[in-house]
């Protein structure tokens, strides 16, 4: 069932509060490999992303000695 007007407007809502966009470009065929890691793993593409990237801040920042 197609969500109503009302719910969609809730949605966009909801996002344009609460969450940003970063669009990322890979070589073709990463985007599949990408896909099928983050499954195996029982996460979404964006959570893997996401917990990825912010792994390595971490561990950029220990080993950098701050931001």
């Amino acid at each position: 069932m197609a969500p109503t007007d009302a719910q969609r407007r809730a949605r966009d809502k909801w996002l344009s509060e609460k969450v940003e966009t970063i669009n990322l470009r890979v070589p073709k065929g990463s985007k599949e490999i990408i896909k099928t890691h983050a499954e195996k793993r029982g996460e979404s593409t964006n959570a893997f992303v996401y917990r990825t990237v912010m792994e390595a801040i971490e561990r950029d920042e220990k080993t950098d000695g701050g931001p």
